[in-house]
């Protein structure tokens, strides 16, 4: 399996701190990649710099084998590159036909009349709906501040599918979300594989996590600790102990020599 997106040697600082240190990181090709470790690990500092959100300080990303240069949002959409945060850019105010295209609205007739083509998309969003796993009958004139969370996270996920990003990026997107909702979530995880992409997910919830991904990298302290972590081969505990660091030995000490 070739790689989709590989950054190399990645660095960070903000002043004196030091937020990513040397990080190598790879998405392959139709993977799901879970990314964890604790707060202030250098997680969201590494996602950040993927899509284009800050600059990195030193280092390289690859897109498919060619240097690229993302310094800016629009620089990681156009190479395939979208990101979907716990609270998503969507226009409350705004239709959820509109939300899907924000800013790529298809137009009909003399294109310098402007004119939205508003039934293709309502009916583009009919469809990607339905394919995100909403079985509610919801009109696409819906505003977007009508939805509950997940319907929102739902939303986002379709607008990333629809213009075939290769690379979605999920920053914590079941925070927040009942039960019902966050399988939802997990559901769109998985089904974006099937549909050809590929996909990092961060989560703090580590069970959500293995539920859904073919491989867990953990970071800690701005590195890259392990990379090459099998969900199925590998406990939620084994993970823990790499997350924070703790040998089996600290581990039972901590815990006490009856733990086991």
């Amino acid at each position: 399996m070739t790689d989709l997106i590989r950054m190399e040697r990645v660095s960070k600082a903000y002043g004196k701190v030091q937020a990513l240190k040397d990080v190598d990181f790879s998405v392959r090709e139709n993977e799901i990649v879970g990314l964890l470790g604790d707060n202030g690990a250098g997680k969201s500092t590494l996602i950040k710099v993927l899509s284009g959100a800050v600059p990195s300080t030193s280092g390289d990303i690859y897109v498919r084998g060619k240097k690229v240069s993302i310094r800016s949002t629009t620089d990681a959409i156009a190479n395939g590159i979208e990101t979907i945060y716990q609270d998503s850019a969507l226009v409350t105010q705004l239709s959820i036909a509109r939300n899907l295209f924000l800013g790529r609205e298809p137009v009909k007739g003399p294109r310098f009349m402007n004119r939205l083509d508003h039934q293709a998309m309502d009916a583009v969003a009919r469809d990607l709906l339905k394919r995100v796993g909403i079985s509610k009958n919801i009109p696409p004139s819906t505003p977007v501040g009508a939805l509950s969370g997940g319907e929102r996270q739902a939303v986002a996920i379709a607008r990333a599918m629809y213009f075939e990003s290769d690379l979605i990026i999920l920053d914590e997107p079941t925070n927040n979300l009942g039960v019902a909702e966050t399988q939802g979530v997990l559901r769109f995880v998985r089904n974006a594989r099937k549909s050809g992409h590929s996909c990092i997910f961060i989560a703090h919830n580590i069970h959500h996590v293995f539920q859904v991904v073919d491989r867990i990298v953990v970071m800690r302290g701005g590195r890259v600790v392990a990379d090459d972590i099998n969900p199925k081969q590998s406990s939620v505990e084994d993970v823990e102990r790499i997350i924070t660091g703790m040998s089996d030995e600290e581990l039972e000490h901590a815990l006490g020599p009856n733990s086991h």
